[in-house]
């Protein structure tokens, strides 16, 4: 049956539009001025209340929210941080794992699996394989004791649902890894890494197309020792990026979008257990996180992922570049939807992809969210 949300200011690739409707099912079926709704069989409206309506949100790099993480072992899980998701705009991501055993991991990649048939809320996506085959020295808030070498055997039963992949690609076996990886259509992404230039620019070469929290948790950017991080800027690699302000300066997020140009850059939220609940103890990849005054670390004082939202990510660096909505909303929808090769789907209201679409007020706060046409979220 035809719905339409009325009365709303519309995020489309072409600008914003007003006094249209937007039309849809399961799919979004038209974008019609109101005058013309006449001539269509209405099932049910929604009044946007003069509120914008976009896309909804992408986030490919989330650990968790609600109290409940990725690794966890408990299976309502992924269920009570799809339902989350959704109050901040998101109605698709990646659960995001950690470098834990490979016994833990199999186990949460296999929770992943099952959600992707079964999302409550946002729809599961696919894995981000955070580690464990990352570099020690550049760890963060990973367990070292369950770093290995890349070895595309130990997760070849999960190749079907695993996306994107994080690597140090310094580390010897890397380079048969990254290509077996981008023969089975997985996006390999630099992070928590030591590489030089030299060696970002030849895993670069290997396949490697993305660049897992940029600055963070890699060698800083040095002007004779440019690293992973200017290898990045000096390729056309698309870039994640976490605007919390904390993470990274605003200068920098600045500097990163002049280099890297609108297409080139994702908004991600890396956020974890405590995202939506506040300060506290809690853990992350089974050490010990403790948040106060909007930041999570580690006991030795290392950041530990976020309390970022996605569209409080989308606010602040709007208030740090001086992008325009329309253009900011695209670091969140099209571009990862172009990333991990959903954007057939996802990532745009057009004709034909699915009804995933948010409300929200000027502040970015999120009143509504349907997914598939479904409304699950309002506020």
């Amino acid at each position: 049956m035809m719905k339409a949300i009325v009365n709303s200011r519309i995020i489309t690739l072409q600008g914003i539009l007003f006094n249209h409707a937007v039309l849809f099912e399961d799919r979004i079926r038209g974008i019609v001025a109101e005058t013309q709704l006449g001539k269509f069989t209405i099932s049910e409206q929604f009044d946007g209340q003069g509120q914008y309506v976009s896309p909804g949100f992408i986030d490919i790099h989330v650990h968790g929210c609600n109290g409940f993480d990725t690794m966890d072992e408990d299976k309502r899980a992924l269920a009570v941080i799809s339902e989350g998701l959704l109050q901040t705009g998101v109605t698709s991501f990646m659960p995001t794992t950690m470098t834990m055993s490979m016994t833990r991991l199999e186990q949460s990649i296999e929770h992943i699996r099952q959600a992707m048939k079964k999302s409550s809320g946002a729809q599961v996506l696919g894995c981000h394989l955070e580690g464990p085959f990352i570099h020690e020295e550049y760890k963060g808030a990973q367990d070292k004791q369950y770093i290995i070498a890349p070895d595309i055997k130990k997760i070849e039963s999960y190749l079907d649902c695993i996306k994107i992949i994080t690597i140090a690609p310094e580390i010897a076996g890397s380079k048969d890894f990254i290509q077996a990886c981008v023969q089975k259509g997985i996006v390999v992404s630099i992070g928590h890494s030591s590489a030089t230039y030299e060696q970002g620019m030849e895993a670069i070469g290997s396949g490697v197309s993305h660049m897992t929290h940029t600055f963070n948790a890699l060698p800083l950017l040095h002007h004779r020792f440019p690293g992973a991080i200017g290898a990045a800027m000096d390729s056309d690699i698309t870039c994640e990026l976490i605007a919390d302000n904390l993470h990274v300066h605003p200068a920098m997020q600045r500097i990163l979008l002049k280099v890297k140009g609108l297409g080139k850059m994702i908004l991600i939220t890396d956020g974890m257990r405590a995202s939506l609940l506040g300060d506290g103890e809690y853990d992350l990849g089974g050490q010990n996180v403790i948040v106060k005054d909007g930041e999570a670390r580690l006991t030795d004082g290392v950041i530990a992922g976020s309390i970022l939202t996605l569209n409080k990510a989308v606010r602040n660096f709007m208030e740090n570049t001086g992008l325009g909505l329309a253009e900011a909303i695209q670091l969140v929808t099209l571009n990862p939807a172009r990333k991990i090769k959903v954007d057939h789907d996802k990532g745009s209201l057009e004709i034909g992809k699915h009804a995933d679409m948010i409300l929200f007020h000027d502040n970015l706060e999120i009143s509504a969210a349907f997914v598939k046409g479904n409304l699950l979220f309002r506020r």
